[in-house]
């Protein structure tokens, strides 16, 4: 049994290996045929007057450019995209905060002798805060409460 597993993982590990192999020969080949498309269009270009080759130069520059730009472009839409989901995530975990802190208002006091040892774990950047503090009217009892203790 035992030598059955290991030649069962040995044929398991040559099987990927083969995999990895021909993937990567397809690579190199795919590599190769640039490189000979770009050996090409070097020769041609060697061929033609000195400003047809500056002019040659700057398009394939320009295609470049063009080509990252919209890469970056892509990226910067998935970047938006994943911002509005996590913005939409922050929204909905706050409203279950601050209906959980509304419910806590509305139990009695002599039902929750633990709750002094819980405390949410929110992450917030320490400021200096000077003045005044606006609120929401709903939130008035709490933050009453949370003054008085």
């Amino acid at each position: 049994p035992v030598l059955r597993l290991l030649e069962a993982q040995l044929q398991d590990q040559r099987r990927e290996h083969e995999e990895e192999m021909e993937a990567l020969k397809n690579q190199v080949d795919l590599m190769q045929e640039e490189l000979e498309k770009q050996q090409q269009a070097f020769l041609q270009t060697l061929q033609l007057s000195p400003e047809v080759q500056v002019e040659f130069g700057l398009q394939q520059e320009i295609t470049r450019l063009t080509n990252e730009n919209l890469d970056l472009k892509e990226l910067l839409e998935k970047s938006e995209k994943n911002e509005k989901k996590l913005k939409k995530q922050l929204k909905i975990y706050m409203k279950k905060v601050q209906d959980f802190e509304a419910s806590q208002t509305m139990v009695p006091v002599e039902r929750r002798p633990h709750e002094r040892n819980m405390q949410v774990a929110v992450q917030r950047k320490e400021k200096d805060f000077q003045g005044m503090l606006e609120y929401y009217k709903e939130d008035e009892p709490l933050l009453i409460r949370n003054l008085i203790t």
